[in-house]
């Protein structure tokens, strides 16, 4: 019986991990407050700044696609998962979640699944308008591999927001993930470009996990960039690494 049950838990193990996923995927579709501001603020500062602004220029548009898509996957992340914590520790709902008989890999999981696909819906939806309202044009390798870097690129920062979700209630983690994310974008070079920053502010944008997904970003598109791509992929790995640890860890102490 025992051997039974054993078998069973096992088995059952990844369905656990594919309804927590789902379920939280109905929960973000359902909640407007979330969804809307999450997809509609990258996409206007894109239409803003790359059509509007851009008058549709190939190569301005092209990088704008990268940089803001790029914003638009560290933003999905950081508020979908780091608010999502902050929301369920204040309610008591995390602690309840401790006692229930399930894992907290399934929990993490599912809101790192959730940040990925809003980080891929608002790629796919930015490469439409590009294609649709400028000049650019993207081959079908191109693409495919933005979606990759800016699906992928949401893991860095869900760990970074599930890291600062532990450390306060919902309305402490707007501010500090807004504290957080907005200076670093800027210094980042995802508003503008780097060179029309000063001098410091160029120096020390490899400082930060954005800067580096950018890279990534823009490399996807041919742009050539100053460092290995393997280099970028290694400081957002590391960040991830360095986040979801201590991230971890809290949530069980908490």
């Amino acid at each position: 019986m025992n051997a039974m049950t054993h078998d069973t838990a096992r088995v059952s193990l990844p369905r656990i991990h594919w309804l927590e996923f789902t379920n939280e995927c109905r929960r973000s579709f359902r909640t407007p407050s979330y969804y809307l501001p999450t997809l509609l603020f990258p996409l206007c500062f894109f239409l803003m700044f790359a059509v509007i602004l851009g008058k549709g220029s190939a190569s301005a548009t092209a990088y704008m696609l990268a940089n803001y898509g790029v914003f638009g996957a560290a933003m999905a992340a950081l508020f979908g998962v780091g608010l999502g914590i902050a929301s369920e520790r204040e309610s008591g709902l995390m602690r309840l979640r401790r006692v229930m008989p399930m894992p907290m890999s399934a929990l993490l999981l599912a809101k790192l699944g959730t940040a990925m696909l809003f980080a891929f819906i608002i790629s796919l939806l930015m490469q439409m308008l590009t294609l649709l309202l400028t000049e650019a044009t993207l081959t079908l390798g191109q693409s495919l591999r933005l979606l990759l870097v800016h699906t992928l690129g949401a893991l860095p920062f869900a760990a970074l927001g599930a890291f600062l979700g532990t450390f306060a209630g919902a309305n402490g983690a707007v501010a500090i993930i807004n504290l957080v994310f907005l200076p670093m974008a800027f210094l980042s070079g995802l508003w503008m470009p780097l060179s029309m920053l000063p001098a410091w502010v160029a120096d020390a944008a490899p400082l930060w996990p954005l800067y580096h997904l950018a890279q990534l970003a823009l490399m996807a598109l041919g742009w050539a960039g100053g460092n290995s791509g393997w280099l970028h992929v290694g400081v957002l790995l590391l960040t991830t690494v360095v986040f979801a640890l201590p991230a971890i860890h809290r949530l069980h102490m908490r």
